[in-house]
């Protein structure tokens, strides 16, 4: 597949038009992205990105979930760098609804999924792991056409096991002070996950660089 982009070759992004110029704009100066890339203890990326064109087509968050209406713009992700906790901001359109003009209840769950899992998997031995368990509890309707920011962190880390949980809120609800950002007291959707590290990671673990 070539060589990997690396994190700031992901940052490099060109929006192909004006609206999805004007989200990508949004997402990158919003209060919360400022804060984060202030902080040298969290790394900046856009892991779908990373993603080869070639792979990506195959890819649910990547590719086929990738366009206008749907995920337009590539998410920005901010990862803890001990893998503690971390920060994913994206916009989700009006294509990925289930009730018209309410996100899916199973887009939400492959988002915090896949956020679980970027979160869980830098502190696993060979950063690789597998869904084992993915509890979720929808709290209420998120309206498609809007900003949303996924936050989630890793609880406790045994072998190969990771156990992460997170929640999904609209981007204008986060609240900050002089102390950095205020823990919601509300969000739209929440989940659990267990994490796996398959055995023979260490020999595929070139197959998912992606992964992180």
């Amino acid at each position: 597949m070539g060589s990997m982009p690396t994190d700031e070759d992901t940052l490099k992004y060109e929006a192909p038009d004006e609206w999805t110029k004007e989200l990508d704009e949004h997402m990158k100066n919003c209060k919360l992205a400022q804060k984060l890339r202030a902080d040298p203890i969290y790394r900046e990326s856009r892991p779908h990105l990373k993603i080869p064109p070639e792979v990506a087509q195959h890819n649910l968050t990547a590719g086929t979930l990738s366009g206008r209406d749907m995920i337009p713009v590539p998410p920005y992700y901010f990862n803890h760098k001990d893998g503690n906790n971390m920060f994913c901001i994206f916009y989700v359109g009006t294509h990925v609804s289930g009730h018209p003009g309410i996100v899916h209840g199973g887009f939400l769950a492959t988002m915090l999924d896949e956020g679980l899992a970027r979160c869980a998997f830098p502190a696993l031995p060979n950063k690789v792991g597998v869904t084992a368990q993915l509890n979720i509890a929808y709290k209420k309707p998120t309206m498609a056409g809007q900003f949303l920011v996924l936050m989630a962190e890793t609880e406790k880390v045994e072998g190969r096991k990771a156990w992460s949980k997170g929640c999904i809120l609209p981007l204008e609800d986060l609240d900050f002070d002089e102390n950095g950002i205020i823990p919601p007291t509300e969000h739209l959707v929440s989940a659990e996950a267990l994490f796996i590290e398959p055995k023979h990671a260490k020999a595929l673990k070139s197959l998912y660089r992606q992964a992180t």
